[in-house]
């Protein structure tokens, strides 16, 4: 259906008489006519969560080119799931949720899904709550799948690395987790460890664990390790490492990395300290979700590659702060890149990344950052600003593909190489700029306040758009939820 305003405005004339050459003022109403279109339908898409706590939904608008693709979010038992206004839905246990949009352009035309949750863990086993290293070292070694170790809050200190090799199942997951009771987080404290290539604080070479609400600390090489897949990290600190924070290798795919921080890690070597890190040998399919990794000596993210090719990992609400600045806030020997997407020993392995509402901010080097990978890197809504370089996609041993569309750029925009290239509707395009007085705020500081009880990233005014900034609905529909006639250009959805 078509619906029609119209816009009356009074403008005097002066006309010209003939006869007498004299002009009189006459007001005259001049009617000018826009086309608003409504939406007659819409349609809601989503599968069901059987494995992941969280589900972005789609809405299609009929006809597609609806003026106003706006819509409000309702679910049926907020029990069971809350959902955001941009369309996020969160699981809170199992069970069935009916997800209802309604488009705002008239408030009449609704939409319902009804989606199966069955991806809250809950353990068959036994519970096991320890408070001490020891009970939480026997714990480990005596576990068996469905098994939920629950640690209280406080200090634990480790001697020794953890290697943990007994599998659980799809069904009945291993979970290590800070008791729902702790008033402070467990804090598993490897600081005896002097620092070397085997000193892990843990290694998890096994499948099927969650570890949830743990800090990992002073490890002398990486604070965790994972060489197994279908894990789940969530809500998990990672610092003052003496290697990368959280690293995947040796096989490890199709891991979720949710919601965890990664901060201050640095080695002697000045070399492999980075927040977090799918590289070397690592498997595809793992997911980086909602973390954030700061001040590390070198890299936020690395990708790097050796022994494996044609991986493809994915990063969606992840921001990258200030690496190659160290605790002391001075500047390291470090890379001190944001995300670095790849790179291999001879430049000729190929990391895909895929990078969604991603964040690189005040990092020393490059904010996204090429270093010869010679893999397909897509970049959706994504933001740089006060890197050395914001973008830095080199034309020396480039991607095979570079997609990058939506995304905000304040300051320079660097390099935007790759044999096969789409760039498309980002800032510094179409007459388009972002300056500081598109956003409630630029200061970076924003972006290390405190998560949210339930782990997710804290809500801040940083980067959000100003009403009247020309960088809302000025994006294409790349598959993300959006508000409006268009989705806006940047990280952060204007909400109406």
């Amino acid at each position: 259906m078509k619906g029609r305003f119209y816009i009356y405005r009074m403008i005097t004339w002066c006309f010209i008489l003939w006869a007498i050459g004299s002009c009189g003022e006459d007001e005259v109403t001049e009617e000018i006519e826009e086309e608003v279109i409504f939406a007659t339908s819409i349609v809601l898409t989503g599968e069901d969560l059987e494995t992941e706590t969280q589900r972005q939904l789609q809405v299609t608008f009929v006809p597609d080119n609806t003026t106003d693709q706006s819509v409000a979010w309702s679910v049926s038992d907020a029990a069971i799931a809350e959902i955001s206004s941009t369309g996020l839905l969160t699981a809170k246990q199992n069970g069935t949720v009916t997800v209802t949009a309604t488009a705002l352009d008239q408030s009449t035309v609704t939409a319902d899904l009804t989606l199966e949750i069955s991806s809250i863990y809950e353990p068959s086993g036994e519970d096991i709550e320890v408070a001490t290293a020891e009970e939480l070292v026997a714990a480990l070694a005596d576990i068996a799948p469905g098994d939920v170790i629950l640690l209280a809050g406080g200090t634990y200190a480790m001697t020794d690395r953890i290697v943990l090799n007994t599998s659980g199942t799809a069904a009945e997951l291993i979970t290590v987790m800070a008791d729902p009771e702790a008033t402070e987080r467990p804090i598993l404290d490897f600081s005896v460890q002097e620092e070397n290539s085997s000193n892990q604080g843990i290694q998890l070479k096994a499948n099927y664990w969650h570890f949830k609400g743990l800090d990992i600390r002073k490890a002398g090489d990486n604070g965790m390790q994972i060489k197994g897949s279908n894990n789940t990290i969530e809500f998990c600190s990672f610092y003052e490492n003496s290697d990368t924070g959280l690293q995947l290798d040796d096989g490890a795919a199709d891991n979720l990395i949710l919601n965890c921080d990664s901060y201050y890690n640095a080695d002697a070597s000045v070399e492999n300290a980075d927040g977090f890190a799918a590289k070397l040998g690592v498997g595809s399919g793992n997911k980086f979700v909602g973390c954030r990794a700061w001040q590390n000596l070198d890299d936020g993210w690395d990708g790097y590659l050796r022994g494996a090719d044609h991986v493809q990992t994915e990063y969606e609400s992840c921001w990258a702060i200030k690496n190659g600045i160290m605790k002391s806030g001075e500047v390291g020997g470090g890379d001190g890149n944001g995300f670095k997407t790849g790179g291999s020993d001879d430049k000729d392995l190929s990391h895909h990344a895929t990078y969604k509402n991603c964040l690189a901010i005040g990092n020393v080097f490059d904010g996204f950052d090429h270093n010869s990978n010679r893999g397909a890197v897509s970049l959706y809504n994504c933001a740089a600003y006060d890197n050395g370089t914001n973008y830095n996609f080199s034309s020396s041993n480039a991607l095979a593909s570079l997609e990058v569309k939506n995304c905000a750029v304040v300051g320079a925009t660097g390099s935007l190489n790759a044999t096969s290239k789409d760039i498309t509707f980002n800032s510094w395009q179409d007459e388009l700029s972002a300056t500081s007085d598109d956003y409630e705020s630029l200061a970076i500081d924003l972006l290390l306040g405190e998560r949210q009880a339930d782990g997710s990233l804290p809500e801040v005014d940083f980067m959000q758009l100003v009403s009247g900034s020309d960088l809302i609905d000025a994006g294409t529909n790349v598959g993300l939820t959006f508000q409006g006639q268009a989705p806006d250009i940047g990280v952060f959805e204007k909400e109406n």
